[in-house]
């Protein structure tokens, strides 16, 4: 005699939970939105403060947009001079979406790094975006902190390259002795943002009070003073 088998069918309300969850799984994987056209050149005015949305800065009509706007030769003019005078011995040559409009809503950027001897681009993070680097020239102690305090380095020499995950604290040094460096960074943003310990901390507008800073550096006052003597404009 045979059996009849019962079909279970899924309820609605689950139908709607299983949607739900699969459209937070898409959106928390995702990066930034797929773009509707081939390009947005930002419409960034000359020195001016211009502040992006999401994704990016608004678009320059199609109509105006030219082969320059996806031309950049910034990173072609040596910072070396501007890396000596420097009291970290460093420049750094941006190539964001506010130097370099084509990048808008691609994603990407790139920078210049350049060394002098004892040179160093002070301890640093880059809220929106990882890192990579890669030495053009000379060698460079790079490094970076992770989250459960633990300290990544490595001496990074010509031809070689170190990444450098996104939020985490990070430096480059020059280990070259005697000999300047230089490296270009690329960022998975068109604009990763930029917070420097040092300036960030002794230097904030308003200030953070003495009190704040003695007690999480386990230092005296007068030491706090005196750091914020170096940064304060």
């Amino acid at each position: 005699m045979a059996r009849s088998r019962a079909t279970s069918r899924p309820s609605p309300v689950s139908l709607l939970l299983a949607a739900l969850a699969v459209a937070v799984l898409v959106s928390a994987c995702a990066a930034d939105p797929e773009p509707v056209q081939d390009f947005c050149v930002a419409a960034v005015s000359k020195g001016g403060d211009d502040e992006p949305t999401f994704p990016g800065f608004p678009c320059k009509p199609e109509s105006t947009v030219v082969s320059d706007d996806f031309f950049f030769a910034g990173l072609s003019r040596s910072g070396a001079a501007a890396a000596k005078d420097s009291p970290f011995g460093s420049a750094v040559t941006p190539g964001n979406v506010q130097a370099f409009p084509g990048l808008n809503t691609l994603g990407v950027s790139i920078n210049r790094v350049d060394l002098a001897p004892g040179g160093v681009n002070p301890l640093h993070s880059h809220p929106r975006s990882a890192e990579l680097v890669h030495v053009i020239a000379g060698e460079m102690l790079v490094g970076f902190i992770s989250t459960a305090g633990k300290f990544y380095s490595k001496v990074v020499g010509e031809g070689e390259s170190f990444v450098i995950p996104r939020g985490l604290v990070h430096f480059q040094y020059n280990a070259g002795g005697n000999s300047t460096a230089r490296a270009v960074t690329v960022f998975n943003s068109q604009l990763p943002g930029v917070v420097l310990a040092a300036p960030s901390l002794f230097g904030a507008e308003p200030e953070i009070p003495d009190a704040v800073l003695a007690k999480s550096f386990q230092v005296d006052g007068e030491i706090i003073k005196l750091l914020k003597s170096k940064f304060q404009n």
